[in-house]
Parts: C-alpha cells; structure tokens; sequence
C-alpha cells in the first residue's frame, strides 16, 4: 500500500481528498496534519467533516518546517493544501527528504518570478524547483506526470478553462488575433472553509471579482500558450464550476473540424464526457468528472464552449488523485470511478 500524508486536511480540498485516499485500493493514509497555528489541531477529522464519522478515524496534527523530515520518512508521498508561501518552502524540505509531492497551491504554477511576485505578492525563493515542478493537468500531462517527484496541481478555474481549450490550441484552431473570453463562476466552497462576509452563503448573490486581474488568468495563459480574458465569478450554490468560453476559430473551421478536435483529444479520457447537451454544474457535482459541449457559429467563426466540474473535485482533489495515480503506475481513473 502507498503511504499518502495530508497537510491542510481540516479544510475542504484536504477532506475530500482524505476520502479519495481512504477509499483508494491502493492508497492509505499515514496521517492528516494542519499547520502549527491551526485551530484545527488535535481535533478528531470527523468533528470537523461529520459525513466521514465512523470511517476515518483520525486526529489532525498540528505541523511545521521542523517536522516535514518525519512526516516524509512515514509516507510515500506527501499532499499540501496550504497556502501558496507555505507551500514554496515546504515543497523544498519536502523534496529535499525524498518524497513525491503533489502541492495543490498556485506556488509551482508559473514559471516567471516576476509573474509570481504580481499575482501572489511574494518572493519565489526556488526558481530551480520551478522549472522541475510538472503542471498536473492530467488529460494532458501524463508522460511528464509519471516521471516527476513534484507535480503542481492546476486551479480549479484553470482546469475548467484549460480542458475546454486545449483541444482547440492544440489543433491550431484559435485565431490568435482574438482573445478567447473566458467568463466563470464557482461555489463558495471555492473560497475556503475560513468564514468571510465575501463568501458567505447568505451574502453572495451573483457577482464578478478579480476583474482584469486574477491570479488565474497568467496560468491559464501560460499553460494554454495564448493569452486570454478571464473574468471570474461568485454564486450562490455550494460546489461546482460552470465556464462559458467564447473564441474566435480560424477562417474555415467547420463544425467536423471542431467536433474532431475534442474527440481525438479525449478518446480514452473517462473522466471526461463530451455531452450532446450544455453542461450544468448539477451534473458534475460530488463527481471527478469534466463535461464538455460546444457549438459553432458558422456565420462569424465563433465558438461557444461550456465546461462544468466540481472545483472540488476534478478542481482540486481528483486531479490530485488522478495525477498520484500516474506517479505510482496506476490507471488515471483508479479509485475515482
């Protein structure tokens, strides 16, 4: 069995992924920690996330810098749900110790400090790590994936965005004079489990944020290699993200054209399903899955894509899973479906 550590386990990315774990044929947990400084500490998991009482019984313990080197020796591979600047410094003792790490926070994301510094206001320390760190989008990286001792997890917006263009950019099908236009909105679970007015549930209705400046739109950019607009937004429901992309194809681009893109990017993919209708964010909560459709005006070249996930999910957790999967030999969809 694969010994998996979590540390940032009381929030909502580190249980579903504690239960992703749990559940796994070939996975176990050797421990579910939180920072030094967490209110969290000592607590019994399931005190937190009762849905898993009686099934993992664990307590949270509290971590710092000083115990990365136990924590590493007692795991075959270690998960970060923390904060981007915890995560730059503990992916280095981390990978200094011998283990494969799979760090969920935008700190290995980018590979251009001045980009880093911008959106994420701190000093990357670790430049050298950055060019090894593998973008964990799994449909797409897998042979990178399975050789990398640290895989850094895509967004949950950058996932959503990045599955429903890529088959397009890749096919050479964009017009580059025109920026695709990406407008998406995600539960307030997307926010984190530390209440806030922004993202409290009865204060949110339907609003953009970010506008022209979200951390998200660089690593879009940079991963899909064309830049982008990208406008962010908040609804009132738990989990979920729905995209709707538009974009600008080159003259000549016929629905047969499109349609093939998509198929011969995803042909085997199982977790994601190219739909025959638009997605709903109903449809892929609670799941791992990515839902896909599209349309094309075939008087002015446009293209309407729709992407739906859980950001929860195939977001956070089930990537995670997914690319672990990879790292250790196994079928990307073990565990999960």
């Amino acid at each position: 069995m694969i010994r998996v550590s979590i540390i940032g386990a009381s929030g909502y990315t580190g249980a579903e992924l504690a239960a992703l774990v749990h559940n796994h044929p070939q996975f176990q947990i050797a421990g579910l920690y939180v920072s030094e400084n967490s209110s969290d500490a000592y607590k019994p998991f399931s005190s937190i996330h009762g849905q898993f009482a009686y099934q993992i019984d664990r307590t949270l313990i509290p971590v710092g810098e000083a115990q990365i080197g136990k924590i590493c020796a007692e795991s075959d591979a270690l998960f970060l749900c923390t904060p981007h600047s915890a995560s730059v410094e503990w992916v280095a003792q981390a990978l200094h110790h011998g283990s494969k790490v799979f760090d969920l926070s935008g700190a290995y994301r980018l590979s251009d400090l001045s980009v880093i510094k911008q959106y994420y206001g701190f000093e990357h320390r670790y430049p050298e790590l950055l060019q090894q760190a593998v973008y964990g989008l799994a449909e797409w990286n897998f042979d990178d994936i399975r050789q990398s001792d640290l895989i850094s997890v895509p967004g949950c917006y950058p996932t959503a965005s990045l599955m429903a263009l890529k088959p397009l950019q890749m096919a050479n099908l964009i017009d580059s004079s025109v920026l695709p236009i990406i407008n998406a909105t995600s539960g307030v679970s997307g926010a984190g489990r530390r209440a806030s007015l922004t993202s409290s549930f009865c204060e949110v209705s339907l609003n953009p944020y970010g506008v022209l400046g979200h951390r998200h739109q660089p690593e879009i950019a940079e991963h899909l290699a064309h830049p982008v607009i990208f406008t962010p937004h908040l609804g009132n429901f738990k989990r979920g993200i729905l995209a709707t992309i538009t974009s600008k194809l080159k003259e000549g681009t016929t629905e047969a054209i499109v349609d093939k893109a998509f198929n011969d990017a995803y042909e085997g993919k199982s977790l994601v399903r190219l739909r025959q209708n638009w997605p709903s964010v109903q449809d892929v909560a609670a799941t791992p899955f990515v839902d896909l459709h599209w349309q094309l005006d075939k008087e002015t070249g446009y293209l309407v894509v729709v992407s739906a996930i859980d950001n929860l999910l195939k977001g956070a957790a089930a990537q995670a899973m997914q690319c672990a999967n990879l790292r250790f030999g196994f079928a990307s969809n073990k565990g999960l479906i």
